[in-house]
């Protein structure tokens, strides 16, 4: 992670209020989703395509992908409950651009469109967008930008990226994401002060 990418993600986490942890607030956020089944935002075409670029950039391998992880349902509710208006709006026109210039390459909309077809689209997506990042001026994050930093949050955040792929182990082995420390334990737990 470079120093841009850094400010930008701690000035992420000001916006975010009392929440001082990125990853607390993601886990928190994925324990609501079952509460929450029902998409808010993302209509049925949308959540399709945001599922399929999720699925595409994190795919299932030797431990489970995106799409097992609902990364899509999480991205919902961001877009529902803590994205601005305007960054909703940015967000839900770059789907839209997305089936534009795919109709343009291949004749379909991207979840209509074969793997590789939709690889290449999203290769070139990223091309435009550090095509834009290394433009002098301040610019709004590229879509494909925006998408793949969601998705890995949503994806990291989750029981399974946290437990599967990054091996984050709990003691006594259950996933309890946020469990905060008394002020009178210290670290160990043995009650001693830090």
């Amino acid at each position: 992670m470079d120093r841009r990418e850094a400010l930008r993600l701690f000035g992420a986490a000001a916006a975010l209020p009392a929440v001082g942890d990125l990853a607390e607030f993601g886990r928190r956020l994925h324990r609501g989703l079952a509460a929450t089944p029902a998409l808010r935002t993302l209509d049925p075409h949308q959540d399709a395509t945001v599922t399929a670029v999720a699925d595409l950039l994190i795919p299932a391998t030797d431990t489970p992908g995106a799409k097992a992880a609902r990364v899509n349902e999480f991205i919902d509710v961001l877009l529902a409950d803590w994205m601005t208006d305007e960054a909703r709006s940015r967000f839900l026109a770059g789907l839209a651009d997305l089936d534009v210039r795919s109709r343009a390459a291949f004749g379909k909309d991207f979840v209509d469109g074969a793997a590789a077809d939709q690889v290449r689209l999203l290769t070139l997506l990223e091309d435009d967008a550090l095509r834009v990042k290394d433009q002098p001026g301040s610019h709004p994050e590229p879509f494909f930008h925006t998408i793949k930093r969601l998705t890995m949050y949503g994806y990291y955040t989750s029981e399974l990226g946290a437990k599967q792929e990054l091996h984050f182990e709990i003691i006594p082995g259950r996933y309890v994401p946020c469990t905060p420390l008394s002020a009178a334990t210290g670290p160990s737990g043995d009650g001693e002060g830090e």
